[in-house]
């Protein structure tokens, strides 16, 4: 994996993309068909499908060094009890026009995709006969970035929605909980390169979270690929 020079803890500054960017839709290489490298998780209400590795070595290094570069990262505040907190993650919302987004009482408007948001989404939309329209792009600069417990229930996604995420970068794991908690709860560790998607009931019925963690472990992108059903300004 390329080794990424990160910015200081907290700095956004410089994280404008640059002139130009990384390939282009169509320069992924060929792979083996998609069965041999799945692993099928199947959960208590839901559904899980991992393909460790999905983008090989190469690419993945490609799209990492792109996306850290290129996409917009800020760093967005949440609404926690009253009280407004930092994201402890940088994060991006893009997608096509209308694709907007809600999440802790913010609204999210889509930034166009760069090219290679567009490039892995049209790979994605091929492989699977999906319409990801939106996607929300998630870094993890050290073990002290973390993702709380939550669902993609939105209204925006519908029932049962199909959600894509890939992981670049170090690698960290991936915790789901049941609503019930007397369900046995599941851990992934997601790897440079990997897809997992979650279908079915899963957002129903599972939370996930992504913790903070005492090894010393250095930049993660995740993407996670969405369809939002109604598109519009409201």
């Amino acid at each position: 994996m390329s080794a990424i020079r990160l910015p200081p803890r907290g700095s956004v500054a410089g994280l404008a993309r640059e002139a130009e960017s990384l390939g282009a839709i169509g320069m992924m290489t060929p792979r083996l068909p998609l069965e041999a490298s799945a692993r099928d998780l199947e959960l208590r209400g839901g559904h899980l499908r991992v393909w460790s590795p999905f983008f090989e070595v190469g690419e993945a290094d490609r799209l990492l060094e792109g996306l850290w570069r290129d996409i917009e990262w800020s760093q967005h505040f949440v609404a926690i009890a009253g009280r407004r907190i930092a994201s402890p993650r940088l994060s991006a919302w893009y997608g096509v026009d209308g694709a907007h987004y809600r999440y802790s009482g913010h609204r999210y408007d889509p930034l166009p995709f760069t090219p290679l948001l567009d490039e892995v989404r049209s790979r994605l939309n091929a492989e699977f006969g999906t319409s990801f329209n939106s996607v929300l792009a998630n870094a993890y600069r050290d073990g002290a970035d973390s993702m709380g417990w939550h669902s993609d229930d939105e209204p925006e996604v519908g029932t049962s929605p199909v959600i894509a995420s890939v992981s670049l970068g170090e690698t960290r794991r991936f915790r789901l909980r049941h609503r019930k908690r007397a369900v046995e709860p599941v851990a992934l560790d997601l790897e440079h390169g990997s897809l997992l998607v979650m279908d079915g009931d899963t957002q129903a019925n599972w939370h996930h979270a992504v913790p903070k963690t005492r090894r010393q472990v250095g930049l993660r992108v995740n993407l996670t690929f969405r369809w939002i059903r109604d598109l519009g300004d409201a």
